[in-house]
């Protein structure tokens, strides 16, 4: 019998990705896509690429009904204020948006200058990154989102990281390269495409509300100080993250290998990609475009100990899609890469 789906917020970007892969979930079923502007209307209104696909049209807030999975794609802010309700509609539930990532109330009020709606509810979520938390994750019923750049920063250091090659005396320097599909479907005036186009625009060079992930998702290391800078670049999709760190003294390229290897292998949505040559030689999200793949690098300087870890993935995909459907394939019992192996394309 299929898992019965439901989605509350499905006219976003994140919500056409979620159907474009749940669609040929062969394990479920999508029953219901909420939207209170939308209701009555067909889902390939709002989604054109999932014309002649079989969906529910969308229904509104109030006719929601009793599902096994309920995805929550809304804007920031609105999950947490009815989390109560729809846990009693579905057994298990995914948020992509950040409201149940930090498990600390104060450190959410603190991040996004606002108390939590709800809570008593952030210790009930895990941190929906399976490729950290895996074991949490298997027949979990609450899995939180995970941010983009969160995500990628993470992917990037977690390797030398764990393999104490890097300890919490020195800040963790992040810089991501965003595409605009991170700003949302709603235009604003700094992703209008006459003010977005052919632009290298730094946005959030300090304070990035994402920090307070990284340093959470890594405190079993240490209490790393994470400066993540974000700036806006043409691109559509992706997220390219190169963090610069001095290593230790002596380190030579196979320590750094067998730190990376120890870390990803088995992994079933990691790549190392770290060529000698070739203008694919380090990690490109263009080549991740609608994938949940995480491809990771690096580029050392044995001379100055210099290093500068690299990631890239789809903020659509890995970014928050990809990463959900995979979440609830763990919290389900099913095969984890299941409607996940889209390998990308080339060119």
């Amino acid at each position: 019998m299929s898992v019965r789906v439901g989605i509350v917020g499905g006219t976003g970007y994140g919500a056409g990705e979620l159907l474009r892969l749940l669609v040929d979930h062969p394990e479920v079923e999508v029953t219901q896509i909420i939207s209170s502007s939308q209701a009555g209307a067909f889902a390939h209104a709002m989604h054109p690429h999932l014309r002649g696909r079989t969906l529910p049209r969308f229904i509104s807030p109030d006719a929601l009904a009793d599902c096994d999975v309920l995805f929550l794609a809304q804007p920031h802010g609105e999950a947490q204020g009815h989390i109560a309700e729809y846990a009693a509609r579905a057994e298990r539930i995914i948020d992509l948006s950040a409201d149940f990532r930090l498990r600390d109330a104060a450190q959410y009020t603190a991040t996004y200058s606002e108390a939590h709606a709800a809570p008593e509810w952030l210790e009930r979520f895990v941190y929906g990154l399976p490729e950290l938390y895996r074991a949490q994750l298997l027949g979990a019923r609450y899995a939180s989102g995970v941010g983009c750049n969160a995500t990628a920063t993470l992917l990037a250091c977690y390797a030398l990281v764990k393999a104490g090659m890097i300890n919490d005396a020195q800040p963790l320097i992040a810089d991501a390269k965003v595409g605009s599909s991170e700003a949302g479907r709603t235009p604003t005036d700094s992703s209008h495409h006459p003010a977005r186009a052919g632009i290298v625009r730094p946005f959030a060079l300090t304070g990035h509300r994402h920090e307070a992930e990284v340093r959470q998702a890594l405190a079993p290391y240490g209490w790393f100080d994470v400066r993540l800078a974000v700036t806006s670049v043409e691109l559509v999709r992706g997220v390219a993250v190169a963090i610069y760190v001095s290593l230790p003294a002596g380190m030579a390229e196979k320590d750094i290998w067998a730190a990376y290897r120890a870390a990803w292998n088995g992994q079933p949505f990691m790549r190392i990609v770290h060529d000698k040559s070739g203008i694919h030689r380090h990690p490109e999200p263009r080549l991740l475009a609608g994938t949940n793949y995480a491809d990771v690098g690096w580029e050392y300087d044995p001379a100055t100990g210099r290093a500068a870890l690299l990631c890239a993935i789809d903020n659509l995909g890995k970014g928050a899609a990809g990463s959900a459907v995979q979440c609830m394939n763990l919290m389900c019992g099913f095969e984890e890469t299941t409607g996940l192996r889209f390998g990308g394309f080339y060119p």
